[in-house]
């Protein structure tokens, strides 16, 4: 996907990261460039992220794609920016602007850190296509700002990303039935809501803690919100 720049797009590249370059520190959380035509590589970030990273500029560069892998929770990196990468270029919407949650590791610091970030097209080539994104993460510090709603959204983030492929295995009419039991209905009220035998829905109850290796109502509970069910 990468090609060559015309000095014409080159020259608009580079107004457009001064342009940012400029107001960068100025706005409340680290401010990043992607290449799209690169697999996402960086081609600017704003002087605090560069700190707390403990990089230059040229040396986040030359890292290249690989630069999710070095900082970021590497299943994360992969499934986010993978997917981010095509829903972009096949969209191609200026306008289209994509929320995430996301973990970065600090220079000298073995943790993650929690950070909301937002993402969208900041310059598209000469051919109309994307070609730049900017996102702004803004860090979530667990002790002072974080609330018990962002706390739980946090906390389903890792299990859906943990549980995905469990979840994936359920039928919509197991999804269906998961949704009612964690609503606190009975077999017998599922049976006459569904129109189906409680036998069957016995059956299904089987199915799914099996599937999803849950052994309580609290555990079925879980997926239901972390896969907006409830």
């Amino acid at each position: 996907m990468k090609k060559q720049r015309s000095p014409q797009l080159q020259r608009r590249v580079d107004e457009t990261i001064a342009g940012i370059a400029a107001v960068a520190d100025q706005m409340p959380g680290v401010i990043i460039i992607h290449d799209i035509t690169r697999n996402f590589a960086v081609e600017y970030m704003s002087p605090r992220g560069l700190k707390l990273l403990g990089v230059t500029l040229e040396e986040l560069k030359s890292v290249g794609p690989e630069y999710y892998l070095h900082y970021f929770n590497p299943e994360e990196a992969v499934e986010y920016f993978g997917q981010l990468a095509r829903t972009l270029f096949e969209q191609n919407d200026p306008d289209e602007v994509i929320s995430f949650f996301e973990q970065v590791k600090f220079r000298g610091n073995l943790d993650y850190h929690w950070h909301l970030t937002t993402l969208k097209i900041l310059l598209q080539d000469d051919e109309g296509l994307p070609l730049l994104t900017i996102s702004i993460a803004i860090s979530v510090d667990p002790v002072k700002h974080l609330t018990p709603k962002v706390d739980r959204l946090l906390k389903e983030t890792v299990f859906y990303r943990e549980n995905y492929a469990l979840f994936a295995q359920l039928g919509k009419r197991e999804q269906e039935i998961l949704k009612m039991v964690v609503l606190g209905k009975s077999s017998q009220e599922i049976s006459d809501e569904l129109c189906i035998s409680e036998k069957t829905v016995n059956t299904h109850r089987r199915n799914i803690k099996a599937k999803l290796h849950a052994a309580s109502t609290f555990e079925l509970s879980q997926y239901a919100m972390a896969f907006d069910l409830v």
